[in-house]
């Protein structure tokens, strides 16, 4: 059985899709916590594996993987061995391919947009065009929503990396469930689907906004 480290924070979208594969592929991880507030992603011993100073980070025996996209691919091809969830076909991979694009490019980038000034840059605004533009993400995510899932009739790599990202969105800012049909319906098939998606996946969510939240209206005082 493969020893993988993972640098990782509840918090993190991204590292609770390496979470989420990694428990569908029945792999168990060595989870080292990563605190962003208490800059642990910008010490010396962490930027050695990685100095762009981003989580997730899987070191498997000496292997360093960074990017939660990279990882996933990784721990697929490397430890499913049913290839179903990157499964070995040109034209299934390259749609796969694309929706962890849409995810990184689109999705999280709109997310990350409205939280990094709050965590990071002592904002405490709430700026309406940032949330237009990440529920935007919902629209384009639910028209190009033709299957069950985002490549098929079954999950892919495509729906972890996805699922991580849409649900702390929707813990941030609800979506209009009679406006998304499908992205609704996909979400409850996915919380359905993943053994353990509770604590995997929704419990971070969560945590995550509570604590965004509490840090604005904390920066807000500072500002008065």
């Amino acid at each position: 059985m493969p020893n993988i480290k993972l640098y990782t924070a509840k918090l993190s979208p991204p590292g609770r899709a390496v979470e989420l594969t990694a428990n569908l592929l029945g792999l168990p991880l060595d989870i080292v916590p990563i605190n962003l507030l208490a800059g642990d992603h910008r010490r010396e011993e962490f930027l050695k594996m990685n100095p762009q100073h981003t989580i997730p980070v899987i070191d498997d025996d000496g292997i360093i993987i960074r990017d939660s996209h990279a990882i996933i691919i990784y721990l697929a091809q490397k430890y499913d061995t049913k290839g179903a969830l990157y499964p070995d076909d040109p034209v299934t991979r390259a749609k796969i391919n694309a929706a962890l694009h849409f995810d990184s490019g689109v999705l999280f980038s709109r997310l990350r947009f409205y939280f990094e000034p709050i965590l990071y840059g002592g904002s405490s605004e709430v700026p309406q065009h940032k949330i237009d533009y990440m529920k935007k993400g919902y629209e384009l995510l639910d028209g190009a929503l033709t299957d069950d899932y985002i490549v098929g009739n079954h999950p892919t790599l495509a729906d972890i990396s996805c699922i991580a990202t849409v649900d702390t969105m929707d813990i941030f800012f609800p979506m209009d469930r009679s406006k998304y049909p499908k992205l609704v319906a996909w979400m409850e098939r996915m919380s359905n689907r993943i053994p353990d998606y509770d604590r995997l996946n929704r419990e971070g969510s969560v945590e995550f906004a509570e604590i965004c939240e509490s840090l604005r209206l904390n920066n807000a005082t500072k500002v008065k």
